[in-house]
């Protein structure tokens, strides 16, 4: 057991640079897009960042989860957090699973392209819906005698535009319907149910944003009807952009590492797809091959090598 372990761990920085050059090569292509997205978290965090200045706090509304749920109080509000850290960090450790182990299914660089763009767009229609109408936040920090409830008016760009993190987002307030939390638990468990391999973690997932949701009403950050609209809205958009967006490569069916080939080789864009779906025929021929007195012979050659072989 331990040679064995040995070896692997010998083998694993060969298998990181490997995987590394092959993602680098993605990257040179999609740099754009992932881009896009990671500078849409920010709009979305100043998004969220203005609404608190519109935010006035009132009586917390009438809400059926908080008459079903026990309320968890305010010194028990961090349990949400830590379930939701533990997605949050158990999801991106698993994106970066093709550096680290033998049998991958998905490029990370693909992946993370198709993650954000499930959470660019929900996150604008969650932009649209908390300015639309601004309730009064149900959070303790966001009621009526809390001073963190209302923000003074900024006394420069600068204030708004640092959006005072990472402060500014635990003590939001306004950015209500519907929840953010939601919105990254689903797009994270939806795109496991689709690329993960394990059974009992997709079942785990689901379970896990279930238990999420609950306690973000019973721990009063968000009414339910927030993490309502977030479960249908969130599946609708993943449902769509899925659709639109052209299908990754199963890596577990490939027989070549390199899902690209550089336009200094000569490839065709078409070339490149074939490559990327593990289609192409010029990296591996996989026909039958016969032995014919110590030679490979190609099967659709198999009965004219016969009668050459017979032939005086």
């Amino acid at each position: 057991m331990s040679l064995y372990l040995t070896r692997r761990i010998a083998k694993l920085p060969r298998r990181i640079l490997a995987e590394t050059a092959v993602e680098l090569k993605l990257l040179s292509e999609k740099w754009k897009l992932l881009l896009a997205g990671l500078i849409f978290q920010y709009i979305h965090g100043l998004a969220a960042r203005g609404v608190h200045y519109l935010h006035r706090p009132g009586p917390v509304l009438h809400d059926l989860g908080f008459l079903l749920l026990p309320e968890l109080g305010k010194e028990r509000g961090y349990v949400s957090e830590i379930l939701f850290a533990s997605i949050f960090v158990s999801f991106v450790l698993w994106t970066f699973s093709p550096f680290i182990f033998k049998n991958k299914r998905f490029y990370t660089v693909l992946i993370w392209r198709r993650v954000l763009a499930f959470l660019v767009m929900s996150q604008s229609l969650r932009i649209i819906t908390f300015y639309s109408t601004q309730l009064p936040g149900p959070n303790y920090h966001c009621r009526e005698g809390s001073p963190l409830a209302r923000l003074p008016p900024p006394d420069n760009v600068l204030e708004v535009l640092l959006i005072n993190f990472p402060r500014g987002t635990l003590f939001g307030c306004g950015d209500l319907i519907f929840s953010s939390h939601m919105i990254f638990t689903l797009v994270f468990v939806l795109t496991y149910q689709k690329y993960g391999s394990k059974n009992f973690i997709k079942v785990l997932g689901f379970v896990a944003a279930v238990i999420q949701s609950l306690l973000i009403i019973a721990s009063r950050k968000h009414y339910s009807v927030d993490v309502v609209v977030a479960w249908y809205t969130v599946n609708l958009v993943v449902f769509f952009i899925d659709k639109k967006l052209s299908e990754m490569p199963d890596r577990s069916i490939k027989t070549s590492t390199l899902p690209v080939t550089a336009a200094k080789d000569g490839k065709t864009k078409e070339e490149n797809h074939k490559l990327l779906n593990g289609n192409s025929h010029d990296s591996l021929d996989l026909r039958p091959r016969t032995q014919v007195n110590g030679k490979n012979m190609e099967n659709g050659n198999d009965d004219q090598s016969g009668k050459d072989l017979n032939t005086p």
